[in-house]
């Protein structure tokens, strides 16, 4: 048996542990929940409580800068998304089935936009741009930045969270079965549509789930990267805040939330689906 002193200090520090979690979980969900709750603030002042009202939702579907910036946010991300998801894939399966000349360096490289600082990033896909539209407009029309240079951008670091996503998938494939598909005489591309992509699927959609979710709420790379009329939901909440909280940018971060949190448990969930069915 174990002395009463050794079960007491476990028990303490079980306990500690417990209430650690919790303060951690405060820490970080609390602000979150006053946000939600304040979004339905029927006062004009932030601080003020005044009983529950839907109104300031109905003030952000009614502003037309918003409804503007929103558009501008979904062309830039289902595009970016679209497009990232198919190079992201090709290249997850060029890095995993294939062995060629520079295959390292791709493979060291293709983390780069995950790991460095965004502001980096941004500023130099801003310099890459500013250089481009030199030389193209010296042979043609004057081009400026506007929603084609925040999709491109987007689509530069959102390539790299989807192939890292589907080599997650890939990792898990079982190759006897394209080894069986063409043992039954299966052509390469009936192989790769009825056996290696169905596969594959469910970290695909989660790979394009999470580089959707990522184009959405990206503040710095397309503050750096956009025009006039080119402005983001995300960059016109940063840029409305600076002159103050309001409830209705209240209203604006809250369905932010939703949709972030929606997308994200979305990506997880297919990933999960994807582990069980192997």
């Amino acid at each position: 048996m174990q002395p009463a002193n050794s079960l007491s200090a476990g028990r303490l520090a079980r306990y500690l542990l417990k209430a650690n979690a919790w303060l951690v979980f405060a820490f970080l969900y609390v602000p979150i929940a006053v946000l939600v709750v304040f979004s339905f603030n029927d006062s004009e002042r932030v601080n003020v409580w005044q009983g529950l009202s839907p109104r300031w939702y109905g003030e952000v579907f009614g502003n037309s800068q918003v409804i503007s910036a929103l558009r501008v946010s979904l062309i830039v991300a289902i595009s970016s998304t679209v497009v990232s998801t198919l190079l992201g894939t090709a290249v997850a399966l060029a890095l995993d089935r294939y062995r060629f000349r520079g295959r390292r360096a791709l493979d060291g490289t293709l983390y780069l936009p995950i790991v460095i600082p965004d502001i980096t990033m941004a500023v130099m896909l801003l310099v890459f741009f500013a250089e481009a539209f030199k030389l193209i407009d010296a042979i043609g029309p004057r081009l400026t930045l506007g929603i084609t240079t925040v999709a491109l951008s987007h689509i530069a670091f959102s390539i790299s969270f989807v192939a890292v996503v589907v080599r997650a998938r890939l990792d898990q494939f079982d190759r006897t079965l394209e080894e069986a598909a063409r043992d039954l005489y299966a052509s390469p591309w009936r192989t790769f549509t009825r056996i290696t992509l169905p596969l594959i699927a469910p970290g695909i959609a989660a790979g394009a789930l999470l580089a959707l979710t990522l184009s959405l709420d990206d503040v710095v790379i397309s503050g750096f990267t956009a025009g006039p009329g080119a402005t983001t939901l995300p960059v016109y909440v940063f840029s409305t805040i600076r002159q103050g909280v309001t409830p209705e940018l209240n209203a604006i971060s809250t369905l932010m939330l939703a949709a972030s949190i929606t997308l994200v448990m979305a990506s997880l969930s297919l990933q999960r689906r994807g582990s069980t069915t192997r």
